[in-house]
């Protein structure tokens, strides 16, 4: 459905993103998991066409993405990281705006608003000033401002940026949604939970560039890893790193040591070194690799640092 060729954008001396290639599935829900700054609003603004490649295609159904490209572009709705509302008014007008830049009017803009306000549960402040909203009602209008016109691809630039966990959940829970019902999404995140829970392949990126892209199981499975024992970094726990030399890869992130057994090293062997240094149990917690480790091996840092 969208395809990305050899796409370059710089910023000056900046490159933001480099030469990223990428095919999106209808009715996939994707997501582009990296930091702050690893290009994902810059690929999701090109996809847009807020801004030109310096080098590289971008098609949607085979027709050319630009900004010149009005009718194509019909077909795309987005979701940004800042907020695209007037706050001085209220939903309903915000909404009767966006709808009637997409052509729409009368009864059938009226239906798609009260359609839209009912979806995310704001029918009935529909006639106050945005300003005075929550910040979880605001990202829900947002998003539904960005559906009116029925893309066929939906683009989400973290929508749920400072967001409380219970407008979050809708925020999901409404995507979801949409999705069992053919939308396309592409969804930029740096919570590793939100991409967990949302997607059906993930692309992580940084620093312009895709180092990996998979489904969630395909991602874990590439891993040099199955297990990852966390344990605290202190005096105390020193003498054992020293010990798991040599036995697998050892990470520390945040204050805890995180060990990577090399395939075929039996944990009963680390559970013996532990005991013999008198090491209680409750220091130490085995679990399965999770995209933060998948992002850790790729890059050697955390998602967050």
């Amino acid at each position: 459905m969208l395809t990305l060729t050899s796409v370059t954008k710089r910023y000056g001396a900046l490159v933001a993103l480099d030469g990223v290639s990428l095919e999106i599935a209808r009715g996939e829900f994707f997501g582009l998991l990296g930091p702050n700054g690893a290009g994902k609003s810059t690929l999701m603004s090109l996809v847009a066409g807020l801004r030109p490649p310096d080098a590289g295609t971008l098609t949607l159904d085979g027709a050319p993405l630009s900004a010149r490209r009005a009718d194509t572009r019909r077909g795309l709705g987005l979701v940004p990281q800042n907020l695209a509302l007037y706050p001085k008014l209220n939903a309903d007008q915000n909404l009767r705006i966006f709808g009637e830049l997409y052509g729409l009017r009368g009864a059938d803009l009226r239906g798609r608003i009260d359609e839209a306000l009912a979806a995310v549960g704001l029918s009935d402040r529909r006639h106050d000033p945005v300003k005075n909203y929550s910040g979880g009602m605001q990202r829900r209008l947002n998003l539904v401002a960005a559906l009116l016109h029925r893309p066929k691809l939906l683009l989400c630039d973290e929508p749920t940026v400072g967001v409380d966990p219970q407008s979050r959940n809708a925020i999901f829970e409404f995507l979801q949604a949409r999705n069992r019902e053919g939308l396309t999404i592409i969804y930029s995140t740096h919570y590793m939970e939100e991409a967990t829970r949302l997607c059906s392949r993930i692309g992580v990126i940084e620093h312009g560039r895709i180092l990996a892209l998979g489904t969630l199981d395909t991602l874990l499975a590439a891993l040099p890893f199955e297990e990852e024992i966390r344990f605290p970094a202190g005096p105390a726990t020193a003498g054992l790193v020293e010990q798991l030399a040599g036995h697998g890869a050892i990470a520390t992130v945040d204050g805890l040591h995180r060990f990577r057994p090399k395939p075929g090293y039996p944990l009963s062997a680390f559970y013996g070194l532990t005991e013999a240094r008198g090491l209680p149990d409750r220091l130490f917690v085995s679990q399965r690799p999770t995209l933060e480790a998948v992002f850790l091996h790729l890059t050697g840092r955390n998602l967050r640092e």
